[in-house]
């Protein structure tokens, strides 16, 4: 796709809002020159009482134009206003040249309740903030309402204790029984890369004892733990004993509010298995049906069938671990309205206390592309009524909806959303999607994010990564972990966080 931009425009904002018209769209210079590619043409103009944009685009013999200003408010600076201007322009333009309305309007960030958080905490109303969603973003009604449920239930969650002294650890097993032909995560399944488990957990233990050392210098209260994939229940009964046995010695691990296990692939999932994490402390496990659809499982890989899922629940529920999250997929290849909605009638009556419900996204690492299969979607056939389904039944049922996210390329441009029974929400999903405290990470692909979250000068919050190498081959001889405890030091003295 070809972009003309004139004025102070950020790029990247206008190439995500083409992206929702024109999904799986590049912007490269072989797209520039492609006479079937869309072509869009802005220019912003800064006037004394607020920003002007205009927007042209073309497909085709086909063009529609739009223009809009949004004059300075109180609630927004410059750059917002400026995005708003631009926001509202191309929404305009290209829906006008589809004959499509984006359900988020010009939202196009991974938190789309950001939003409602910001101008909840500047004191507007809850009615209020929905309607400034409405009238000046474009949301419609229901996305508008669940953004703003989801920021108050947030805040509820986050509180107000000494976040500056709270943080987190991820641990990271990138393995995998199977790839899913969706699938863009750092995960390995040959059995050559399989064999690499053993030194990997030795390794990985070394550098967690470094880690914990430092967090605790650093006098830093870890609340969540969670372990993460990959699958990390394609570990024996004895690794994953290794690996909590370890993590025990380096914390206590009864003490923190919340301690999850990835167990994702039923497959994967044993009584022995579970009843292990159950000893070391472990609180919250995932048990990930994505369909219970047997054909849909099949088409895109999974090694499973719904009965395997069903099996791997039992166990887990008799495992005394208190909390259960599923994950649901909308929109898979072959998945219509009536076998998701049996999907989801099935996944309620077990009562799980998490339910976790994705839009099908495609990232340019998927199988699936490599396939040829034509998976971008502009409206998303039934994925609308799916997710309205998910939203409509959680709501009947008690659950509420304690955080969300969105992705690129979804079908329908949808959002990925939590829903809790009450008290049961998962605390490490808003403290990693909100950036409040910092998120050390170790293991191949980890990715820590350190945070201070309320600056001294008032500003946004700060926020630095230290990177872990992505594959678990170039991590058995990565001897990194010292120079990433020492800028952990660094970030919380330089800001004064100590």
């Amino acid at each position: 796709m070809k972009l003309i931009l004139n004025g102070n425009i950020n790029v990247y904002y206008i190439q995500t809002l083409c992206m929702i018209f024109f999904p799986g769209e590049k912007f490269g210079a072989s797209e520039e020159s492609s006479p079937t590619s869309p072509v869009l043409s802005l220019d912003l103009f800064e006037k004394d009482d607020g920003i002007y944009a205009s927007v042209k685009v073309l497909l085709g013999e086909k063009s529609a134009e739009a223009e809009k200003f949004y004059p300075f408010s109180e609630y927004h600076d410059r750059d917002k206003t400026a995005k708003l201007a631009c926001g509202a322009a191309v929404i305009a333009a290209c829906g006008e040249l589809m004959g499509y309305r984006p359900s988020w309007g010009m939202l196009t960030g991974v938190r789309p309740s950001k939003v409602a958080t910001e101008l909840l905490q500047q004191g507007l109303s809850k009615t209020r903030v929905k309607k400034i969603l409405t009238s000046e973003y474009f949301v419609i009604p229901k996305k508008a309402a669940l953004a703003t449920d989801v920021a108050i239930n947030e805040q509820r969650l986050i509180g107000t204790g000494d976040l500056k002294k709270d943080c987190s650890v991820y641990v990271a097993i990138p393995f995998c029984p199977t790839r899913c032909s969706y699938c863009s995560f750092v995960s390995y399944t040959s059995p050559k890369l399989l064999s690499l488990i053993p030194d990997y957990l030795i390794h990985l233990a070394e550098d967690l004892e470094k880690t914990f050392a430092k967090i605790k210098e650093l006098g830093l209260c870890v609340k969540t733990l969670y372990i993460g994939g990959g699958t990390p229940t394609i570990l024996t009964a004895d690794q994953l004993r290794f690996l909590l046995g370890k993590i025990a010695t380096l914390t206590d691990v009864f003490a923190l509010e919340e301690y999850t296990l990835e167990s994702g692939r039923p497959d994967t999932i044993t009584a022995e298995k579970f009843a292990v994490a159950k000893e070391y402390g472990v609180t919250r496990v995932c048990v990930n049906p994505q369909s219970l659809c047997d054909e849909v499982l099949h088409g895109i890989g999974r090694a499973h069938s719904a009965d395997d899922f069903l099996r791997a629940y039992d166990i887990a529920r008799e495992s005394g671990i208190p909390y259960i999250n599923t994950d649901l997929i909308v929109g898979l290849p072959g998945d219509t309205f009536k076998s998701f909605s049996q999907t989801f009638d099935k996944i309620l009556s077990l009562r799980p206390e998490n339910i976790t419900v994705h839009t099908f996204c495609v990232k340019k690492a998927a199988e699936i592309l490599r396939q040829g299969s034509n998976v971008y979607s502009l409206r998303g056939g039934d994925s609308g009524k799916c997710v309205d389904y998910t939203q409509l039944k959680t709501q009947q049922e008690g659950y509420l909806p304690y955080y969300m996210y969105r992705q690129k390329n979804t079908v329908g441009n949808f959002e990925n959303v939590g829903f809790a029974l009450e008290g049961a929400e998962g605390r490490y999903n808003i403290y990693m999607m909100e950036e409040i405290h910092s998120i050390f990470a170790v293991g191949a692909g980890a990715v820590s994010k350190m945070v201070d979250y309320r600056p001294k000068d008032g500003g946004k919050p700060v926020i630095e990564r230290l990177f872990y190498p992505k594959y678990p081959y170039e991590y058995l001889k990565d001897e990194s972990t010292a120079e990433k405890v020492a800028a952990m030091e660094a970030f919380y003295r330089q800001h004064e966080m100590l």
